[in-house]
């Protein structure tokens, strides 16, 4: 069963509002491993796209569990925490993908993928949301 994120916070995971995440993933040796990603929703899944071989790319496909925080720029002390579990993942769709979050962060489609390079969707079911206002 899927959390959900409440109405309070839906702005920060809007399209309307491309704020960016932070993804918390786990290191082999049990550390924490934390980059901020472009993100967006596919019904109550989150989504996120990387390269393969990188650590994240890596970390969730050993260890599928994961955090994701949204911090409103306009309010630091009000934030969208997430705990979840990587359900999928698949390089189907993942250049366009990258290419549509590119479009919603920086306003064009023109991600620039490096020459070998394979993306990758990864979806996140939220298994704990908390929103503070």
């Amino acid at each position: 069963m899927s959390a959900r994120v409440p109405k309070s916070h839906q702005d920060l995971v809007s399209d309307d509002k491309p704020i960016l995440a932070v993804l918390a993933t786990i290191m082999p040796d049990g550390s924490p491993q934390v980059t901020p990603v472009w993100f967006d929703l596919e019904g109550d899944l989150f989504r996120v796209n990387t390269a393969r071989g990188r650590v994240k790319d890596e970390n969730m496909t050993e260890r599928p569990s994961v955090a994701l925080t949204m911090v409103d720029p306009d309010d630091p002390y009000r934030y969208l925490a997430v705990r979840g579990q990587v359900v999928d993942q698949s390089e189907e769709g993942a250049r366009e993908h990258i290419n549509d979050l590119c479009f919603k962060y920086r306003g064009h489609r023109n991600y620039p993928v490096r020459p070998g390079e394979t993306r990758v969707i990864y979806r996140i079911r939220p298994t704990r949301v908390f929103g503070k206002a």
